[in-house]
């Protein structure tokens, strides 16, 4: 069995290796695949302002605790940023605000969701706010230097708002220079990784920093062809692909498992998302077994530098700067 946790560099509170993602859960849907999600055995549950469903999860979150499945500290609870707030008077209002949407006192990890701050949509007019400013259908940017936003992320560790904090889809150079500024030193990068985009010089340099590091969208094009990704439909689905099946023929795996397996032998933890509390279980099996290292090497074969979640490409307009 793999280490089920990786330990937070400042904090060092245990984060676990498989969470369950809540990118595209239908808030009709949230508070019950959160709650059998909890029954199943997750504990990191990895949700954001943009999913647009936080209320819902934090019904989920606190019925389960409600009847005794789990305590709160049981929980490792993320949640993001979003671009919108980066301004260092923003910072704190829009976790309050989340905090109230999940129902908790405290969440144990609040990312930067992107390093693209975003002109300011106030709460009270419109929540989430998306992308784009209200009736507008152009990405304005903001003048928001993210040393003044990292600051306002750091007083909310103070604040008691927040255990951890960190940053989600970032590169090598904003963390260099974030770290010549932070006080408190990001404990965890989240990106984008899969087999189909391995990042393999951005996840050893981060790892070496002593920040842990998370992959979303382990199952590469899978995950985005419900969004209309041309990109997605255009390439191999992963779970097709001839090296994963056979390696999953080989361990009497589903392609899935391998998928989240490759990425725990880079000691990389993951958020796979499932409405079907079979696969739930499944997905979580991916630490009860290892890899043989010939069979890691056949996977950083399939290496296509392939990134899906490009928001200057998804949001199909052209930023202008305010």
């Amino acid at each position: 069995m793999t280490v089920e946790y990786i330990t937070l560099t400042g904090s060092q509170q245990k984060m676990p290796m498989i969470g369950f993602g809540c990118w595209k859960i239908d808030p009709n849907d949230g508070a019950e695949t959160i709650y059998n999600a909890i029954k199943v055995g997750y504990r990191l549950i990895d949700s954001a302002s943009n999913y647009k469903n936080e209320k819902a999860i934090g019904k989920g979150i606190n019925k389960a605790i409600e009847e005794g499945i789990v305590k709160r500290e049981d929980l490792f609870i993320t949640t993001k940023l979003w671009s919108t707030y980066h301004k260092k008077e923003h910072v704190r209002p829009a976790l309050e605000k989340q905090l109230q949407e999940l129902g908790l006192d405290y969440v144990d990890m609040f990312l930067v969701h992107f390093p693209l701050p975003l002109k300011h949509v106030p709460i009270e007019e419109k929540y989430p706010p998306g992308w784009y400013q209200i009736g507008e259908e152009t990405i304005t940017l903001d003048r928001a230097p993210m040393h003044e936003c990292w600051g306002a992320m750091e007083k909310l560790v103070e604040a008691g708002l927040t255990k951890n904090i960190g940053v989600s889809n970032f590169n090598v150079q904003l963390l260099m220079d974030m770290l010549t500024y932070a006080n408190i030193k990001p404990s965890l990068l989240q990106v984008e990784l899969h087999p189909y985009l391995q990042q393999e010089h951005l996840v050893n340099w981060v790892q070496q920093q002593g920040i842990a590091v998370t992959a979303y969208s382990s199952f590469g094009p899978t995950s985005f062809v419900s969004t209309g990704s041309k990109r997605a439909k255009s390439v191999e689905p992963l779970f097709e692909n001839p090296t994963v099946k056979d390696i999953a023929a080989k361990y009497n795996r589903a392609p899935s498992q391998v998928a989240l397996r490759w990425s725990l032998e880079r000691n990389v933890a993951v958020v796979p998302k499932s409405l079907n509390i079979d696969r739930m279980k499944m997905n979580l099996e991916a630490l009860n077994w290892k890899m043989d290292e010939e069979d890691v090497q056949a996977i950083n074969q399939l290496d296509m530098g392939l990134r899906f979640n490009d928001p200057m490409v998804n949001a199909q307009k052209l930023p202008l700067f305010y």
